[in-house]
């Protein structure tokens, strides 16, 4: 079911000037349009305003007689989080600054653009109008995807330095988690340190909520690994929901692939996988595999990740294959509703396979070089984790870190979870001690 927020919007501050801000993490392209934010009928209707991503990956500003301002550039990264800010000023002598695209700081040329007149009043925001956020029109168009940090200030063209800023550091656009600005009548935030619908802001412009919002650890300040769309085999037959977290095999017969976003060289790694459906229809055989894998498997979207040199992946039946060549024994079977462990140690080279809170071969993560009931591994490659199904109906769920298989919230230690080293992170099981979840402060620990 698509998830959307709404709300009816009372007397405007201006018509002509308003600032929309966001952050977002693409997830799926369907095909179709994908709304960030619409007013009145969005999409449907010209006297309305939609903010779009069309299916091409460009960014679409559509609406109240400036249709189709589309976007050079296209976004179609499903690995990071991206700022995007969209501000109106129709009182700029300058047409092309009476509305700006801006994504991580960086103001958007158009490829295609109608820009609106000067004085132009945007009906669409008019008093009893209808704002949707991550929807593109009413109940159509929503976007499949993460949103956080959503801001309105309705009666200025903000500069997006109000809402971000360029680190010091690492020259990248991070985030202004408490931004400063008047909201005017019927500005908002939302959707700030939480999956709140309420305002945060010195308004009361509460929203309402059509579908299940899921509150995760991922966030624009700690980006965590989900799976990457534009490698392996979606296109092949898998359905992937639930923010990039959810694999479901929908035609038969045929290995699949797909990969994690996030890889490294060196150090020690913790994520679990739970077995939501399994349709072994060839009884002994593998109908699923899962482990980790270098950037060459990754690129190669034919075959099984466990036919490469340095693809390492835990058959569902018993054993491990790698190189192509399968091996039977020390890793026992998994089944449906069980939850598998794996702990990747870069800096031994060394992989650990677990299942519902024990260790394989009896494991130790924590035993370094010694590697007690580990599977050897290459040695300076970049590993990133892979997961693969054959038959239609393999369901599994992933869990990075942020604390949620599919749509349901981990449980465990009175529903708070286990932290790994880098303590943003909610797993089922506690992690060995020194590993931590495949996500940007995780990297860096």
């Amino acid at each position: 079911m698509a998830t959307y927020l709404y709300r009816t919007q009372g007397t405007p501050t201006s018509t002509q000037k308003f600032t929309f801000s966001c952050w977002i993490k693409n997830s799926a392209y369907t095909g179709n349009l994908q709304g960030f934010l619409s007013f009145k009928n969005g999409w449907y209707d010209d006297s309305g305003l939609a903010l779009v991503l069309e299916a091409t990956g460009v960014i679409n500003a559509h609406g109240n007689g400036a249709n189709n301002n589309r976007t050079t550039r296209v976004f179609r990264d499903p690995g990071a989080w991206m700022h995007l800010v969209f501000a109106a000023d129709t009182t700029q002598a300058t047409q092309a600054d009476r509305m700006k695209i801006y994504i991580n700081g960086v103001q958007e040329s158009y490829d295609t653009s109608n820009l609106p007149g000067q004085n132009v009043a945007w009906t669409g925001i008019a008093n009893g109008e209808r704002v949707q956020v991550g929807n593109g029109a009413n109940s159509a168009y929503p976007f499949f995807g993460g949103m956080s940090h959503v801001h309105f200030c309705d009666g200025q063209q903000l500069a997006p330095t109000v809402f971000g800023s360029t680190d010091s550091t690492t020259g990248e656009w991070k985030i202004n988690t408490a931004p400063s600005f008047t909201p005017g009548n019927n500005g908002f935030t939302i959707l700030k340190d939480g999956n709140t619908i309420t305002d945060q802001s010195a308004n009361s412009n509460d929203f309402t909520l059509v579908g299940t919002l899921t509150k995760t650890e991922d966030c624009p300040d700690n980006n965590f690994a989900t799976l990457n769309t534009l490698v392996g085999d979606v296109a092949g037959g898998y359905t992937i929901i639930n923010g990039n977290l959810s694999i479901t095999a929908n035609t038969g017969d045929a290995w699949r692939s797909m990969y994690g976003t996030l890889g490294n060289t060196t150090g020690k790694y913790y994520w679990e996988v739970k077995m939501v459906g399994m349709n072994n229809t060839n009884g002994t055989a593998s109908c699923q595999m899962h482990g980790i894998a270098d950037l060459e498997n990754m690129l190669n979207t034919n075959g099984e990740a466990g036919d490469g040199a340095n693809g390492y992946v835990w058959r569902n039946h018993g054993g491990y294959k790698t190189g192509g060549v399968g091996q039977t024994g020390t890793y026992g079977t998994y089944v449906p509703n069980d939850i598998l462990m794996f702990a990747m140690d870069l800096d031994n080279s060394k992989l650990y396979f677990g299942k519902n809170g024990n260790w394989e071969a009896s494991g130790n993560p924590a035993s370094g070089s010694t590697g007690t009931g580990a599977l050897s591994i290459t040695a300076g490659q970049t590993y990133t984790s892979v997961f693969e199904t054959k038959y239609t109906a393999d369901n599994i769920a992933i869990n990075f870190g942020n604390g949620f298989f599919g749509t349901t919230a981990v449980a465990t230690n009175s529903g708070n979870g286990y932290a790994g080293a880098e303590g943003k992170s909610i797993f089922n099981y506690q992690p060995p001690t020194g590993y931590s979840a495949l996500s940007t402060k995780g990297l860096n620990t």
